[in-house]
């Protein structure tokens, strides 16, 4: 979760900004030996709680106020069908210094680790979510962790009660989990002040290289770098989990045994500007909606519109607007497809882009399909606007009972009480967000390679949803295509019926957990 339409036409007016380096991030958690207050910078101090004290003033520094509890560990036990797991939780947040050693952020943790296994040899497993400025509450509470929110599409409101359950398809059974929320999600903050310290964590590297350093830096903590360990992430994720990857493996000293993708963009050139991808992408999952309008659908029910997807439609389009007979072919065999009146089809040349299929798809009865699964519908609130003015019914009901969840879990289950506010989904990360690639826009394609050449024995497994509008499947599909022969038997693709948190689905949820096993187990 989540990449929103704001920020992939936000990308092309950024590419020209370089990108703020991240080289000044020394450490996590562990600060240079204290120095006297006098040396440091008004209102901070070199580490935790070390150094002479002020002769003015016995005040504590402004990062001594912003921090967060110390860590909490519990032991919980969760009774599930058929068995019973044991485990130590703990929620608790790893320090990150500058090159100076002054504190610049908090990262808040919550993990799980299974009573009675060898720590040595259990895996553990690193998930994080996208955005960028999304917690780790949805992969938590929709699919990997020990307690689980129901998530059911339309069946879900804001109002709805926040209640978790035990999760039968955690995969705590066969590895032990560490959600990290980078900063300005869920607790995470920052502790220093000013508009460095915000640039150094909001762009494509510099967040790469801080989830990096507090993966590192937890191994240590807690003695597991032995341990097999992989690495997941969800929607900008697809964009964070091989660059992350990459940079345990230069930087950091970190071997990853797997990569495990939900709903991920690899490539935002895929989704800007005037590229004639985006249409291709998204195509099948358009298809897929409309199937579903009428009957269950799996990915083997649109093998022709793939087909048609990478042939004739490319073709046609290809050939542009200009060309009045390819133009008019493509856009009422798209008429045809959805279900989209021709003469709208033929309106827009049959090139629809995502907000405007989700409006035109069931306009008839003044409803908006969803973003993050286009199989749920909404009523349009101006359907009579000349303007798109409508939210996600499948995106923003999920909110409200999550944010509660997740605090509730935190501070009633694992007894970890933060100050402040949980921040679910923080818009004003992505509002801020340097995504400058000089020409280039942000793409981890580069970094799936070099992963995947270096280590032989590194497996990828790559999950989509059928109805996701928010990052279709075939887009994926097309990256994936395009790798070299020798990694063909080391990545597999699947994709589930479901919108981009396919896993509310208890089908695809259990689908998902057996693929993940699978590729731990290995």
């Amino acid at each position: 979760m989540v990449l929103s339409l704001p920020v992939l036409r936000h990308v092309m007016l950024v590419l020209a900004v370089s990108a703020f380096g991240f080289a000044g991030l020394a450490r996590a958690d562990d600060p240079p030996q204290p120095r006297s207050e006098a040396a440091s910078p008004a209102g901070q101090k070199g580490g935790r709680g070390g150094g002479a004290q002020s002769t003015t003033s016995a005040s504590p520094s402004a990062a001594e106020l912003h921090r967060l509890p110390p860590d909490s560990t519990t032991r919980q036990t969760l009774e599930l069908p058929g068995r019973t797991l044991n485990f130590a939780a703990t929620a608790g947040s790893i320090r990150v210094f500058d090159g100076k050693g002054e504190p610049l952020a908090d990262i808040a943790y919550t993990s799980y680790e299974l009573d009675g296994a060898d720590r040595a040899t259990r895996p553990v497993t690193f998930l994080f979510n996208g955005g960028p400025g999304a917690s780790s509450a949805w992969l938590q509470f929709g699919a990997a962790g020990p307690w689980r929110l129901p998530l059911d599409g339309e069946g879900l409101s804001p109002s709805a009660p926040p209640e978790v359950k035990p999760n039968a398809e955690t995969w705590l059974d066969f590895t032990d989990l560490v959600f990290i929320d980078p900063v300005s999600t869920g607790y995470s903050r920052f502790v220093a002040s000013g508009e460095d310290a915000r640039k150094s964590f909001y762009s494509v590297d510099g967040d790469v290289n801080s989830i990096a350093l507090v993966i590192r830096r937890w191994l240590e903590k807690h003695d597991r770098l032995t341990s097999p360990k992989y690495v997941a992430g969800e929607s900008y994720g697809g964009i964070r989990g091989p660059k992350v990857v990459r940079q345990l493996q230069l930087q950091h000293g970190v071997g990853v045994r797997g990569l495990i993708l939900v709903s991920p963009l690899f490539d935002f050139r895929e989704f800007a500007g005037t590229s004639l991808l985006q249409y291709v992408a998204t195509l099948p999952s358009y298809v897929a909606v409309a199937r579903e309008a009428k009957r269950p659908v799996t990915r083997a029910d649109l093998a022709d519109v793939e087909a048609y997807a990478r042939g004739e439609f490319l073709a046609d389009l290809v050939k542009g607007e200009a060309n009045k007979e390819a133009t008019n072919r493509l856009a009422d065999k798209v008429a045809e497809l959805t279900g989209i009146d021709q003469a709208v089809s033929r309106r827009l040349a049959g090139r629809f882009d995502v907000g405007e299929f989700r409006r035109e798809f069931d306009r008839r009865n003044g409803k908006v399909t969803g973003r993050y699964d286009g199989s749920v519908r909404g009523f349009d609130p101006y359907p009579d606007s000349g303007s798109s003015r409508f939210g996600d019914p499948s995106g923003d009901a999920l909110q409200a009972p999550l944010t509660s969840a997740a605090v509730d879990v935190l501070t009633r289950k694992l007894n970890w009480r933060p100050d402040g506010s949980y921040e679910v989904l923080n818009g004003s990360v992505e509002g801020h967000w340097d995504f400058g690639r000089g020409l280039n826009p942000p793409q981890s394609v580069s970094e799936l390679r070099q992963i995947l050449a270096t280590d032989a024995k590194l497996n990828v497994l790559v999950a989509h949803g059928l109805f996701d509008l928010a990052t279709p499947y075939f887009g994926s599909k097309r990256v994936l295509d395009q790798l070299p022969a020798f990694v063909t038997q080391r990545v597999k693709f699947v994709v589930y019926p479901g919108g981009h948190m396919f896993y509310s689905r208890d089908g695809s949820r259990q689908a998902m957990r057996s693929e993940v096993e699978t590729l731990i187990r290995e």
